[in-house]
């Protein structure tokens, strides 16, 4: 059994409402642990605690109750909250946030120069960081002349090149185009599957969920579903109930099985769908 690299332990998070003395509940009780080297994904619509969550899990807010440790350190431990933000690295939604720099390979370094690595170090790191995500090319480039998706591929070796152990991207897609959605996507599975790195992705969009080892569906702060994206994507009407979709291929299936015509349930790519009708 692999070891967890973050544990959430009965956590439950209460923002104070604007002008009001009431709080609300974002989220609810919750327990969940992340195993070294899983590739989460965490589904919900908006408004259901995901974002929170993704914050919870890297010191950014801390639980109002219970306890979240990210490699047995507690988040609540302030002599440790730069450990724990070096060892699960967070990428936002909006790459413009993250981006400090006016050239691409200075923005790399940012990171491990505020972690006082040495300066030869920082190099070959920034150069390892940016031919991970494909981005080697465009180093002496200006990040806001880049497309969305290249922007956010920097952000993501600004993360890469602090070493991070977890990777943690909260809707990283959510303002790019298609072709943005795809680099982001590829750029996270290689990390998961060939840099080896713990991702934990939280997303609205069902087809970025497909190669997930687990995923994780959130409603009202709480978690609904879990399991692996067959065991999820199969149940068709339960997730649709939870007013999300399923990937497109998914629900051709469940209509057509519904049209009587005999193929599983279980189908998430093309390729499965052809070779079920052929």
């Amino acid at each position: 059994m692999s070891e967890d690299i973050i544990r959430i332990e009965n956590v439950t998070y209460k923002y104070n409402s604007v002008g009001e003395d009431s709080q609300l509940t974002a989220i609810k009780d919750i327990n969940i642990s992340v195993k070294k080297g899983e590739y989460l994904v965490i589904l919900g619509h908006n408004g259901s605690g995901k974002s929170t969550l993704a914050k919870l899990m890297n010191g950014l807010l801390l639980p109002t109750r219970g306890d979240v440790y990210v490699k047995n350190m507690n988040t609540k431990d302030a002599n440790k909250i730069w450990e724990i933000r070096e060892t699960a690295g967070m990428v936002f939604q909006n790459p413009d946030n993250q981006i400090v720099a006016t050239i691409v390979e200075e923005d790399v370094a940012f990171g491990p120069e505020n972690q006082g690595i040495p300066p030869k170090e920082i190099r070959k790191r920034v150069d390892e960081a940016l031919e991970i995500v494909e981005m080697s090319e465009y180093k002496k480039h200006a990040p806001h002349l880049l497309s969305g998706g290249q922007k956010q591929r920097v952000a993501i070796a600004g993360i890469l090149a602090m070493r991070p152990e977890c990777i943690i991207l909260d809707e990283p897609t959510a303002m790019l185009d298609p072709i943005g959605r795809i680099e982001i996507i590829n750029t996270i599975m290689k990390l998961n599957r060939e840099e080896k790195k713990t991702i934990v992705h939280i997303t609205h969009f069902m087809d970025e969920a497909v190669e997930a080892d687990r995923i994780l569906i959130m409603e009202q702060g709480k978690i609904v579903m879990e399991g692996s994206p067959r065991e999820i994507f199969s149940q068709v009407e339960k997730v649709k109930s939870l007013g999300l979709d399923v990937p497109q291929v998914t629900e051709l299936a469940f209509e057509l099985r519904k049209e009587g015509i005999d193929i599983p349930t279980d189908i998430l790519t093309i390729e499965e769908l052809v070779k079920a009708l052929c």
